[in-house]
């Protein structure tokens, strides 16, 4: 996928800078033929339009077809839409029970849809939906329709789209999966936000859950520079608030400060530290190297207390012990394929290692998304509503979906557990707040009042989705 990334991202720099050498010489010929006030007046519109309609970061391509698969004994049923979009069954029945459903079918955009976002409305009055996709797309799409059994046994779902078209045939796909809320559960966050911005329903209705946060998060301190510190003390101070945040913020989700552990590694550091297990890697950005400065409100004791050195040997030993003392048969973390961050895919690696000095045996893995390496909008479209797959160029393991419904009190509940994270409540730099305008003004895009943090808009869904993963591979 990394490999895949960096082609399209130099494929992508060498069409701008074809694009530069062949408006360069128009813009000269712009100020020789016309007036002298011609050319800069072509440079604003033209930046302004890509600020409006290219500045998406897409690294594939809007008429590429997503590639989900998923195991050959998933309930799949091939659907109808009729001209009035409702969906009905081609040949077999609907399921009998099924919480999470998603449906394939193509989607083309009309010529509207290349400057508005196009979307998928599903069902109508209070349970509306809206999905949104890539201006321009054209391709297979998959639309979650979790919890509309009901109205697909009654023939009353309907599907609209706006500023696209569907197709008339289509694939359904359902999962019945348990309620993983009742079971005990461990939540991997790699940085403080990571689980409240995954799994903040999830875990705010678990009776047995843990949350663990591996990280610091102390680098990118910019803003606090703001309070005259230096580099190191901006980094120092930003790792200690996201810290906290870590242990204290899960307690509006119900989970008390007893289950919340942090563990104190420095943030971009856990891929050395497996590469050299024993060597100890500190903080690049606050000169700390002992752990267990960010430690003192953990209820537990853990390994890597006794020396506090930031090594991979004793991140392991930490998840192992704390695996022991839990005992979680749900594990929840990044997704190894489909989130690219760097400290994710780590994490995934030393919980494996973990299982194995623990001897503890979880049952299955809930994967989450936070980072995509192909879509940084995704999910698509305005906070509130459903989360449709994920781009998937590059096929994926063949994996079940489990897809937790929200509703708008938790909503509310989820929006302001962000709030409360202070790496969440940084300034959005000049640019980022003219781009919005931009489009707010161009291209009707919205955002909401909860924060200005992008994650505002792509975390507060009525959607939780996981990929279901058991241990054995």
């Amino acid at each position: 996928m990394e490999a895949r990334k960096q082609r399209l991202v130099r494929r992508h720099r060498r069409n701008k800078r074809i694009l530069m050498v062949v408006a360069l010489p128009i813009l000269v010929a712009l100020d020789w033929f016309g007036s002298w006030g011609t050319a800069p007046v072509v440079l604003v519109l033209a930046w302004i339009a890509h600020e409006a309609w290219f500045s998406d970061h897409l690294f594939y391509s809007p008429r590429d077809d997503y590639r989900h698969a998923f195991p050959s004994d998933s309930f799949s049923l091939s659907v109808m839409l009729d001209r009035d979009g409702r969906v009905s069954p081609h040949g077999g029945a609907w399921p009998e029970e099924a919480e999470t459903l998603v449906l394939a079918l193509h989607v083309r955009s009309s010529w509207l849809g290349r400057c508005l976002d196009p979307h998928v409305l599903i069902g109508e009055g209070e349970g509306l939906d809206r999905q949104d996709f890539e201006r321009g797309v054209n391709g297979v799409r998959f639309l979650n329709l979790s919890g509309c059994l009901p109205l697909l046994r009654g023939g009353q779902l309907r599907l609209r789209g706006r500023f696209c078209k569907l197709g008339r045939e289509a694939t359904l796909y359902g999962f019945s999966n348990p309620d993983y809320s009742r079971k005990r559960v461990m939540v991997l966050a790699p940085h403080a936000d990571d689980a409240e911005l995954a799994a903040f329903g999830l875990y705010s209705r678990s009776q047995e859950v843990s949350i663990v946060t591996l990280t610091q998060g102390e680098i990118e301190a910019d803003f606090y520079r703001r309070l005259g510190l230096s580099d190191a003390a901006a980094a120092r101070l930003k790792g200690r608030l996201r810290s906290w945040s870590s242990q204290t913020v899960p307690l509006w989700g119900g989970v008390e400060p007893s289950r919340c552990v942090q563990l104190g590694y420095y943030c971009m550091q856990l891929r050395q530290m497996e590469a050299e297990p024993a060597v100890a890697c500190g903080s690049r950005e606050s000169g700390d190297s002992d752990i267990r400065s960010v430690r003192r409100f953990n209820a537990l004791k853990l390994p890597g207390d006794v020396d506090g050195a930031p090594t991979w040997n004793n991140l392991t030993a930490d998840l192992a012990a704390l695996l022991q003392h839990f005992k979680p048969e749900v594990i929840v973390l990044p997704h190894p394929e489909l989130d690219p961050h760097p400290d994710h895919i780590q994490t995934g690696r030393a919980l494996r290692q973990a299982i194995e000095q623990s001897g503890w045996q979880p049952d299955v893995q809930l994967l989450y998304a936070n980072h995509l390496a192909d879509n940084d909008r995704w999910p698509m479209g305005p906070a509130g509503n459903g989360v449709a797959l994920p781009p998937c160029i590059e096929p994926l393991p063949a994996d079940r979906l489990w897809c937790l419904q929200l509703d708008d009190n938790i909503l509310l509940d989820k929006s302001q557990a962000l709030a409360m994270q202070h790496d969440l409540q940084t300034p959005l730099p000049f640019k980022k707040r003219l781009r919005r305008f931009i489009q707010w003004c161009l291209a009707a895009r919205r955002w909401p009042q909860a924060g200005e943090d992008e994650f505002f808009r792509k975390a507060v869904r009525r959607h939780e989705l996981f990929w279901v993963r058991p241990f054995d591979r």
